[in-house]
């Protein structure tokens, strides 16, 4: 019996080693589906060899059990192509993860048939239609199929037949319509996550009855209604995010129920009455974020019993009364936001010892006595972000210099039209990052100890009354010589209310970490000269001096700005030529000399190309391509007397002499280089490292990569591309913008590419540089430029796109002289109608969302059947040094901007929304957005536009090429739709995939009017 005992455990244990061992032998059955699977791929999947091994037990993401293979995880392997209806031939299948790669097409019915199915993650990719609502997963733990394009009915039939489903993940889709009541079936549920849907409706009785579920997550869809009060059954929940949506009413006073509640966020609603008493006695609560409501009365906060309390957002509601002095009796609150409320009155005193406190804004309200204020919060000692904006107008800044702020980084007291100067106690905030004081009345000169803030990279003194030469010791700033540039946001969805805008009649909301490194020191009295030392701030992305009374000539040293996007010198008393060295700027998208003294040829190249007149306006002296005034040929001869005539004989033998001795310098010169490139072995950047080299990284530097290459063998070399352009030979320019050169090539296999040449030293940052390029090359839609590939060239990053027959919808409406005719009505709006998709799937499918940023009708390109493509989506993103924290966020194109993004450049999605609404108008009337030729009055076409809708004449500003009474509900509809993305408020602004939903059924209006 022992023996028998001693047989059964061996084999026991043989077969438990037997089921744990990769390399037991692969289930015919399960390599068969495993091959079908590969081959209904694009790409290859990394270290499988099907052609040579079965055993698939030993493949890279399977797991077997007694050769049945139970898992299969691929997540990030870059595969593309479809979903193969093989993998629901795997019967013993627990767990499918395929996240993160560019899986598309819609998923196979028999997928969601397989019994011992645990996780599906299919999270992150393209897939996309009606996703199947006849689930059959018995054994289903965890689903996910957020961020593709699925679209429809929210599938809930999986609650029927998966019982034990505890996930739910699908944000990130086009989910519409309301939610399904079979919600309720899923009575494991913990997680559920439903954001950024198009899901509407109020929410379903049957969703309260989840007293399992911890996270809920339904931000920016569409519900509306009052929330209801049953809500308060979810007793288990930890996180509960609904912003973002419509709903209404008072907010139900259940948060005695929800005990383990630490987060909640409801910003973006319509709810108005009070803060229900139960959530201000919650002593669980961490986050909470009730921003931009009509909620009103005072704030009725129980401090001592909200214990956990850390983030505090209150802005932009209806709030009276005075600031609360009891918020220092809440223990761990460190971020607070109460901007653009109503309050009066002073800052409490009882905030001396609010010793938690890190961050407050209370802009835009109508508090008084900001010396009371400073001398009551210098007693915060942990405070750093201070925004005081819209607040004690007409006062005098204070200038004791025993006020101590040592720990500040950010101080923004703008736009409250306070006296005196720059004060001396500034001095003492020695870890100061953001200065704005702009938009006072501040006199006397700026100090030079500015110059000493080691970590000051944002700075903005506009519009004073600051007098003097600006010190030199500015041109000293080390964050915007060499960094490092770190502000930490206070919390991931904190918006500090910054300013008002000249241009804009509403109010705007900017987040610090997006403030680009920045000097505004425009509109002063400054005098002297710009100093050349300017041109050390590396890091420096906008310099703006405009309108002060600055005198001498501009620096050719300026170009040493080598991160320069905006730099603004007009409205001064500037004289001499504008350097040609700032053709060097290779990021440099606006710039102005306009209403100087200067004189000399305009330079030509590089950024150059991009600027309009207007930039250099109001300087008689200037010649050349960008003024009204051509320059005199060096090689005309004019008229003239005998004398003068001598005169220039005498001119060209000393130039021949000249020449002469010049050609023999430069081949001494020559001669020399040679020598010491010979002993010093200085290798030829442009020259194809040897194929010896064992540095992997130059020489990976030196090959054009291509993603989502099915042939790993077909590689390409830097020679290749440059054979392929002549050199990067002017002829073959096909496009200029903010990012630099676009050159037409075609590759040694027939493929016509379009190669985008970005310049700039990136330094050891090729990695990072490259996952990011690698980033933008997942975004693969229909109706974008499809980035191929990238390159290394000198200290240059090519990046390949696709090549576009048609070049951009810019040149056939303003540059084409019969482009306008040719582009008939159905033809624009089968435009509009592919950048809408290109951008919707840019913020809510691709991964990670992109911003474009710079929506305009050069960066729409149209293929040889006039769909269109997107363009430079992304780069804003890709140009930026890595080694910073600082989203810094490429400003766009005059009269493509939002008003919201000020000074300060935040971009958001609204953002982009805007942009479109200029390019529908474009479209509309075939008119530029800015034109400088036209009479003032009609040079806008955005104020023009509304001007005739007020009166009701919104058919003159259709283009008479298209306009008839065919057409005219068509473009009658898409006007208004072009005036919903225009809206001043961004949150009325309709959402990219709102958009994609109207354009395409363009018979549905949109039936709201907005000016």
């Amino acid at each position: 019996m022992l023996q028998l005992g001693i047989i059964f455990f061996f084999l026991g244990f043989s077969l438990q080693v037997q089921s744990q061992n990769p390399n037991f032998t692969c289930n015919p059955n399960d390599f068969k589906a495993l091959e079908d699977f590969v081959n209904s791929l694009e790409t290859v999947v990394d270290f499988w060899d099907i052609k040579n091994s079965t055993n698939c037990c030993n493949w890279v993401g399977i797991t077997c059990n007694i050769g049945k293979v139970v898992k299969l995880e691929l997540g990030k392997r870059r595969l593309n192509g479809k979903l193969s209806e093989s993998l629901g031939n795997l019967d013993q299948l627990r767990t499918l993860n395929l996240t993160h790669n560019f899986l598309k097409g819609s998923v196979p019915f028999k997928l969601l048939h397989l019994p011992n199915l645990e996780v599906l993650d299919l999270s992150n990719n393209d897939l996309s239609g009606l996703f199947p609502d006849t689930i059959n997963l018995p054994s289903l733990k965890s689903f996910n199929i957020s961020d593709n394009s699925f679209e429809g009915s929210v599938p809930l039939g999986i609650c029927k037949n998966s019982t034990r489903v505890s996930v739910i993940k699908m944000g990130f889709n086009y989910f519409n319509g309301s939610l399904p009541t079979g919600i309720g079936s899923c009575g494991s549920l913990e997680h559920l996550c439903l954001g950024s849907n198009l899901l509407s409706g109020s929410l379903p009785f049957e969703l309260f009855k989840l007293s399992r579920l911890n996270v809920l997550s339904l931000q920016e869809n569409r519900f509306d209604g009052q929330l209801s009060s049953q809500i308060g059954n979810l007793s288990n929940l930890v996180h509960l995010d609904i912003c973002s949506n419509g709903f209404s009413g008072n907010i139900p006073d259940v948060f005695h129920s929800l005990r383990n509640l630490t987060y909640f966020s409801a910003h973006s609603n319509r709810f108005f009455g009070k803060i229900p008493p139960s959530l201000a006695n919650s002593g669980t609560i961490t986050s909470l974020s009730l921003r931009n409501n009509s909620l009103g009365g005072t704030i009725e906060l129980n401090c001592s019993a909200m214990i956990s309390l850390v983030s505090l957002d209150l802005a932009t509601n209806g709030f009276i009364g005075s600031v609360p002095d009891n918020l220092p009796n809440c223990p761990k609150l460190q971020t607070i936001n109460l901007a653009r409320n109503n309050f009066f009155g002073q800052i409490p005193e009882s905030f001396r010892n609010f010793h938690s406190l890190s961050s407050l804004s209370v802009s835009n309200n109508s508090i008084h006595n900001i010396d009371a204020a400073l001398r009551i919060l210098q007693n915060c000692k942990n405070l750093t972000t201070l925004v005081l904006t819209l607040n004690f107008r007409d006062e005098e800044l204070p200038t004791d210099p025993s006020l101590q702020f040592n720990e500040l980084k950010a101080l923004i007291i703008a736009n409250c039209r306070l006296t005196g100067s720059v004060p001396q106690w500034l001095r003492n905030s020695s870890k100061m990052q953001l200065l704005d004081l702009s938009w006072n009345r501040l006199t006397g000169t700026l100090p030079p100890w500015i110059g000493d803030f080691k970590f000051l990279f944002y700075m903005d003194l506009s519009n004073n009354s600051l007098t003097g030469e600006i010190p030199k010791e500015v041109t000293g700033l080390q964050s915007l010589i060499s960094g490092p540039i770190w502000l930490n946001e206070p919390s991931p969805d904190f918006p500090f209310f910054l300013k008002r805008n000249v241009s804009v009649k509403g109010l705007q909301y900017n987040q610090i970490f997006s403030f680009p490194p920045t000097l505004e020191l425009g509109n002063n009295f400054f005098t002297g000269a710009i100093w050349p030392e300017f041109g050390n701030l590396k890091r420096l992305h906008v310099l703006d001096l405009k309108n002060n009374n600055l005198s001498g000539t501009i620096p050719g040293g300026l170009s040493g700005m080598t991160s320069i996007e905006i730099l603004d010198l007009s409205r001064n008393n500037l004289i001499g030529n504008i350097p040609s060295s700032l053709v060097k700027c290779s990021f440099l998208s606006k710039f102005s000399v306009a209403y100087n003294k200067l004189s000399g040829e305009v330079p030509t190249g590089g950024q150059f190309a991009t600027f309009s007149n207007s930039s250099f306006e109001g300087n008689p002296g200037l010649c050349g391509e960008r003024s009204t005034t051509p320059c005199q040929n060096a090689n005309q001869i004019p008229r003239g007397s005998a004398a003068r005539g001598k005169r220039r004989k005498g001119t060209v033998i000393g130039m021949g002499i000249g020449i002469g001795l010049g050609t023999a310098f430069l081949l001494a010169l020559m001669y020399l280089i040679v020598v010491r490139a010979s002993s010093r072995k200085v290798v030829d950047p442009e020259k194809e490292p040897d194929a010896s080299n064992k540095d992997r990284e130059d020489l990976g530097s030196s090959l054009v990569i291509f993603f989502h290459n099915k042939d790993n063998n077909k590689q390409m070399s830097l020679d290749d591309l440059l054979a392929c352009t002549d050199n990067f030979d002017q002829s073959n320019i096909v496009g200029c913008g903010g990012f630099g050169l676009v050159y037409k090539a075609i590759l040694r296999d027939g493929r016509k590419v379009a190669i985008k040449r970005l310049s700039g030293d990136y330094g050891q940052m090729e990695r990072e540089f490259q996952a990011e390029v690698e980033s933008l090359s997942r975004a693969q839609h229909p109706n974008l430029v499809h980035l191929q590939g990238y390159c290394k060239y000198r200290t240059d990053r090519l990046l390949i796109y696709s090549y576009m027959e048609n070049g951009s919808l810019d040149y056939w409406l303003h540059e084409k002289v019969d482009g306008p005719a040719l582009l008939n009505w159905d033809m624009r709006l089968q435009v509009a109608q592919g950048a809408a998709r290109g951008l919707a799937y840019l913020h809510q499918a691709c991964d990670p969302h992109i911003l474009h940023r710079d929506i305009k009708s050069s960066n729409i390109l149209l293929d040889e059947n006039f769909e269109a493509h997107l363009a430079d989506f992304g780069l804003a993103r890709l140009i930026l040094p890595y080694d910073t924290h600082v989203t810094t966020d490429v400003i766009g194109t005059l009269g493509y901007i939002p008003p919201e993004y000020g000074q300060a450049s935040v971009a958001t999605y609204k953002g982009d929304v805007y942009s479109f609404g200029v390019v529908l108008l474009e479209l509309l009337t075939g008119k530029r957005p800015m034109d400088p030729c036209k009479p003032r009055a009609s040079r806008d076409l955005i104020s023009w536009v509304i001007q005739l809708k007020k009166q009701k004449r919104e058919t003159e500003v259709f283009d008479p090429l298209i306009y008839d009474k065919q057409h005219a509900q068509e473009m009658l509809l898409v006007f208004e739709i072009a005036c919903l993305c225009l809206h001043e408020s961004p949150k009325i602004r309709p959402s990219s995939q709102q958009l994609v939903t109207w354009l395409d059924n363009i018979n549905t209006p949109p039936g709201v009017h907005v000016f």
